[in-house]
């Protein structure tokens, strides 16, 4: 069952339509044999790229979708009900052009945006390292100045898109103080000397790939630095609260089909002569599921609604993040339970939803640092 929604506009409305509409036809026939084949869905992308729905959260004149981050994170939800692994994408995505977005010239903003936005680009954000993932400000990856260029050597790990994106928002070193010492760059998918590890074997999010990206002596023109020298890790922050809402959304869409599985499948299954949802043990669980996606749901929401009216939404990110996601891995994981054994197995995807949902109580900041962030937040 669709989830309800109460969209802003007519347009809006419109736009979820057509969402649902490409999302049963493009991706949920083939999301589970992605999946089982770990395969990159890079055409998904471009389909997606085409219908405008790469981009919906960037202003029309530069060839995004001019949509309210409310309007964008619902559509988000839609994809992600379908796929997990897509979802992440769209979000990873448009957290890559964020960074050019917000701290870009307009020369560049004018040059690089438009094709980014088409989805005929597709984007990858290289913020953590091997030992500097929740401490970004400990990375060791530099980028050293030789005449109108800078020369960046060392990894990025755990890489969204690692080895198949066209381009790379890079965060690196260009001096050692610290935290001030980070600049940001857009590095092109095909300068020499970036090259992609071999992919992770995950738990989940099968056809999404992630990779280490190595640095090998790659040569970067200064034009493509965004922001000032020591200005890339605040770009790189303030791009994650809007990367959390994004994570938060596909949360609740993985969170949501799972629900619809579990339903669907306890009205049909029958146990001492009954369907198992009349069952009041049973269906007290369903009903737990059902309040813990639509808090979710209310609670990314609420925060997008701040953003959208210019005001700080950092702790509301936060608590978006964690919440809708630690409601995704609790939700998943009933979900597999109202299967019993079915559950368990491959033949329904729940067991699919339960891994997918764990990494995302993992990545654009663990649900520990989320605690942290919302209680500095409180004693501020």
């Amino acid at each position: 069952m669709p989830a309800e929604r109460l969209m802003p506009t007519e347009e809006s409305h419109d736009l979820i339509a057509l969402t649902r509409d490409i999302v049963d036809h493009e991706l949920r026939p083939v999301v589970a044999g992605l999946d089982a084949r770990a395969e990159f869905p890079r055409d998904v992308f471009r389909t997606l790229g085409r219908a405008g729905l790469m981009s919906l959260p960037y202003p029309e004149e530069l060839g995004g979708g001019g949509q309210t981050y409310e309007v964008y994170l619902q559509a988000l939800e839609e994809i992600a009900s379908a796929s997990a692994s897509v979802g992440v994408g769209v979000s990873v995505h448009a957290l890559s052009c964020f960074g050019l977005f917000t701290a870009g010239t307009d020369e560049q903003r004018a040059d690089w945006l438009p094709e980014m936005l088409s989805g005929e680009q597709l984007g990858a954000y290289c913020l953590s390292e091997a030992h500097a993932g929740s401490d970004p400000a400990a990375m060791r990856t530099r980028a050293v100045r030789d005449g109108d260029d800078y020369v960046i050597d060392g990894a990025k790990a755990w890489t969204t898109h690692g080895g198949e994106a066209d381009f790379y928002k890079v965060m690196a070193r260009t001096s050692d103080d610290g935290g001030r010492g980070i600049s940001c760059f857009l590095v092109p998918a095909d300068t020499p000397g970036l090259t992609a590890d071999n992919p992770e074997q995950k738990m989940g999010l099968m056809s999404s790939t992630t990779a280490t990206m190595l640095f090998d002596g790659v040569r970067v023109p200064a034009s493509r630095r965004l922001g000032a020298e020591g200005q890339g890790l605040p770009i790189a922050l303030s791009g994650l609260d809007a990367g959390r809402l994004g994570i938060a959304a596909v949360a609740t869409g993985l969170a949501q089909e799972a629900l619809d599985v579990a339903v669907a499948y306890a009205k049909q299954r029958e146990s001492f002569g009954k369907a198992v949802i009349e069952h009041q043990g049973l269906a007290f669980v369903l009903a737990d599921m059902a309040a813990a996606v639509e808090s979710a749901r209310a609670t990314y929401l609420a925060a997008a609604r701040l953003k959208d009216a210019g005001r700080p939404y950092s702790r509301q990110a936060s608590i978006a993040k964690l919440v809708c996601t630690d409601n995704a891995m609790k939700v998943t994981t009933d979900a597999v339970q109202v299967l019993g054994g079915a559950g368990y197995t491959k033949d329904f995807p729940v067991e699919r939803f339960m891994r997918e949902a764990k990494v995302m109580q993992i990545f654009e900041g663990t649900n520990q640092i989320q605690r942290l962030v919302i209680s500095r937040d409180l004693a501020r």
